[in-house]
């Protein structure tokens, strides 16, 4: 029989999340929770779960540090995050916690239950063709408590160097100077930042790196 957790505060969202899970098989016996400590709660009293579905935007706690906590405390239960956050950065850093999937909440039933199915087989889910919301029109992030590493987003030591230095408002030429690169390398490690945030332009990168609170100290 599945036992699954869904940990969700909307009512009305974890209502129907329970309902679409139990379609999944037959013997399926679906749990809820409404906020994280209930869900530890549940973890504890009811034996091993074959997956937690784990909404970002809780009450009382950093999601992200949540999902930290979840993997640390049960390092052999797959969890999978279904949150409307589903912009690159966030998918990327969800993944790198060890989530074993990432389903938007604007998928349909039918994708959604295909992702679980998909995670339930053993596999790692993320939604196909993801390239993130615009920062002009995106959805504000869940408040996060805790600073986030330029490698939790998927940026390598020097595309976080470069950011770094965009942040510190240096030009393109200057950045290359100060690293000792071309201009068109330099330009290269933009581009790729740009695709990593999920961005098409500098001031995007800076208002993307004040929402996500990129930690830089360790970067030079």
């Amino acid at each position: 029989m599945l036992q699954l957790l869904v940990v969700e505060d909307h009512a009305l969202v974890r209502e129907g999340l329970v309902r679409l899970l139990g379609q999944i098989e037959d013997k399926t016996k679906v749990f809820e929770a409404a906020d994280f400590e209930s869900a530890l709660t549940v973890l504890d009293n009811e034996g091993e779960f074959d997956l937690v579905l784990l909404d970002l935007a809780l009450p009382g706690i950093d999601g992200f540090a949540g999902l930290d906590i979840l993997r640390r405390r049960y390092p052999a239960m797959p969890v999978a995050v279904v949150s409307a956050f589903d912009d690159t950065p966030t998918i990327t850093r969800v993944m790198n916690l060890g989530a074993s999937g990432f389903i938007p909440k604007a998928f349909s039933g039918e994708a959604l239950l295909s992702a679980v199915r998909e995670v339930l087989a053993g596999n790692l889910f993320r939604p196909c063709g993801q390239q993130g919301s615009r920062l002009d029109d995106a959805k504000p992030l869940p408040p996060s408590k805790v600073s986030v590493r330029p490698d939790e987003i998927g940026l390598t030591d020097r595309q976080a160097q470069v950011l770094a230095l965009m942040v510190r408002g240096l030009s393109n030429r200057d950045i290359a100077d100060q690293l000792e690169l071309s201009e068109g390398t330099v330009k290269i490690h933009a581009t790729a930042v740009f695709k990593a945030l999920g961005v098409t332009s500098r001031t995007q990168a800076l208002v993307a790196v004040a929402r996500y609170g990129v930690d830089f100290e360790s970067v030079f």
